[in-house]
């Protein structure tokens, strides 16, 4: 039987990627969540993942590319991208974002990120 857990993103240390980005997150039994600061200027990099991924922007703005596509998702905006979609980020403003991914991101788990942390 699945064991249930409380978190709370105060007692979750922030990651800093590089200088203009942070990074908290929580693993599921098959979902992450992860919570992402990207002051404005701040980018992620291109790159494309088999996982599925939902974008909430809690705060600020972000202006995603995907495919010769631009999109600015502001605060209260959700944006859902498909697997394999390559993407990447620019901050428009001082920004934090909720993700989630479907299955969680071994990746990260692993340190195994370098588009992040550029």
């Amino acid at each position: 039987m699945p064991v249930t857990s409380h978190h709370r993103w105060a007692d979750i240390e922030p990651e800093q990627m590089n200088p203009l980005t942070t990074r908290q997150y929580i693993v599921g039994a098959n979902t992450m969540l992860a919570r992402i600061g990207i002051k404005k200027g701040g980018r992620v990099a291109r790159h494309h993942h088999f996982h599925e991924q939902i974008s909430h922007v809690v705060e600020g703005a972000l202006l995603f590319r995907m495919d010769g596509e631009e999109r600015t998702v502001r605060a209260g905006e959700i944006l859902c991208i498909p697997p394999h979609a390559p993407h990447e980020v620019i901050a428009l403003e001082d920004s934090v974002a909720l993700d989630i991914f479907n299955p969680p991101r071994q990746d990260w788990i692993d340190g195994d990120d370098a588009y992040l942390r550029e």
